[in-house]
């Protein structure tokens, strides 16, 4: 018996979720494949790359095991290919038996309060896209000239944001920060930071370790309002909590006890405090907050006691959304593209045939890089269910190496990445940095790039 043509699969992102669906479908003997994963930059791993903070170096180490999928003899990495620019859904049904969607939530959320868009008021998504090199934000992009910043928001994110405004340039120096970037760290004026979350410390969305994290850092104090981590150990929040709120909470209650009054750099964790008006008249003056609590129903309401912290940077991390990709159906209220199993449906609730949905796009933005395993799979099962109705209803038409080229797309391969690799690994040995410094901006990706080709 002859083997038939491989399914051929697009894979639209390379970040972990769509890298971890490349796997799935390398994995699994049910039919041979062909998988290409594309991606609008010439670098893969998506947040682990460009989401993960620098001094995480262990939760990097994730992407090794990535590079095991895109180096699978299956498996094409094309960069520098964008969806809906590039290659249209129309064109994706040309040349590929499946197409799976796997961009990601890289849209912030935003306060919706009055005086957010002022000059100094920013998204943490684009604060961590420039500390961790995205060719999309110029270095220019922050200058850090306040003494003190607001940080809105209780994930591990907004920590994040917090740690990195704070931590020692030499410590940095270790990581592989982009040089420009640690440059204006280093010149950084911040002193003070106010982490601000609209509930208490039990319901805060930060994992133990990360909190710990903070208040491990050289020369940083870390300060808490007693009053906010004051619970009953016997009261019903308390008894309903989770494991790692309670451990957050008693690392919170031992950092509240201490006397402060250091002058070095320092953060502070404000809880049961709701954002309500950015404030200032050209720039961020302030940050107007409302103290919060929960109603005998559980809801958070405004006590009407409010406060101003005078910062003069607002960051706000409340969460990641989707945005919505051309020629797709999109759950506005979800921000996720509506799916049965992993299959996309279309407005009447039909199953769109060959066309499916992985990662954050999929359940938004909730769980950690290793989630992505499982919800990858799980598309892909709905994917070989599919199969023998995919091979006789769109079978491929033309190659995209054909539509990129008559489109006249320069496309950069798996070589092309591992060059850009191999150039911040001597930028890092070349500045003493460690193991690698990360090439900012577009200008140097495409400067490795031209010199390979």
């Amino acid at each position: 018996m002859s083997t038939p043509d491989p399914l051929r699969v697009a894979v639209i992102g390379s970040g972990p979720a769509g890298i971890y669906t490349a796997e799935a479908l390398t994995r699994q003997s049910r039919e041979p494949v062909a998988v290409d994963v594309l991606d609008r930059l010439p670098t893969p791993y998506g947040l682990v790359r460009y989401g993960v903070a620098p001094d995480h170096t262990s939760i990097k180490r994730v992407a090794h095991t990535l590079a095991r999928v895109l180096e699978h003899p299956d498996v094409r990495f094309l960069g520098c290919v964008e969806y809906g620019t590039d290659l249209t859904r129309a064109d994706l049904a040309r040349a590929y038996h499946a197409v799976v969607y796997a961009t990601g939530a890289s849209m912030d959320r935003r306060m919706g309060v009055p005086g957010e868009d002022l000059p100094g008021s920013v998204a943490a998504t684009d604060f961590v896209n420039w500390y961790s090199g995205h060719p999309d934000l110029e270095v220019s992009r922050f200058v850090l000239d306040a003494e003190e910043v607001a940080v809105v928001g209780a994930g591990n994110v907004a920590l994040d944001v917090a740690r990195i405004l704070v931590r020692s340039v030499d410590e940095l120096r270790r990581t592989d920060i982009p040089e420009p970037v640690l440059q204006v760290l280093a010149a950084s004026k911040v002193r003070r930071v106010h982490v601000v979350a609209r509930r208490g410390p039990l319901q805060a969305k930060f994992s133990a370790n990360e909190l710990r994290e903070l208040g491990q850092l050289d020369g940083v104090e870390v300060g808490v309002d007693p009053a906010d981590v004051a619970i009953d150990p016997n009261s019903e929040a308390m008894v309903g909590a989770a494991r790692a709120a309670r451990t957050n909470l008693r690392t919170l209650t031992e950092w509240a006890q201490r006397s402060g009054g250091g002058t070095g750099r320092r953060v502070e964790l404000h809880f049961w405090r709701k954002p309500t008006a950015v404030v200032g008249a050209e720039h961020v003056e302030g940050l107007e907050v409302e103290r919060t609590e929960l109603d005998d129903e559980g809801r958070l309401v405004g006590t009407g006691q409010r406060e101003t912290l005078p910062v003069g940077m607002v960051v706000r991390s409340v969460g990641y959304a989707s945005t919505p990709l051309p020629d797709l159906p999109f759950d506005e209220s979800t921000r996720t593209l509506p799916h049965e199993d992993g299959r996309i449906l279309d407005a009447e609730g039909n199953p769109l045939p060959g066309e499916y949905v992985a990662g954050w796009l999929k359940r938004g933005a909730t769980g950690v890089i290793g989630t992505n395993k499982s919800d990858a799979a799980a598309t892909v099962r709905s994917l070989l269910d599919d199969a023998p109705a995919l091979r006789s209803s769109r079978a491929p038409q033309v190659g995209v190496e054909e539509l990129l080229k008559e489109k006249g797309v320069v496309v950069s391969d798996y070589a092309d990445w591992l060059a850009i690799d191999a150039a911040e690994a001597a930028l890092g040995a070349e500045l003493s940095r460690g193991e690698r410094v990360k090439l900012s901006g577009w200008s140097e990706l495409r400067r490795v790039l031209a010199e390979r080709n």
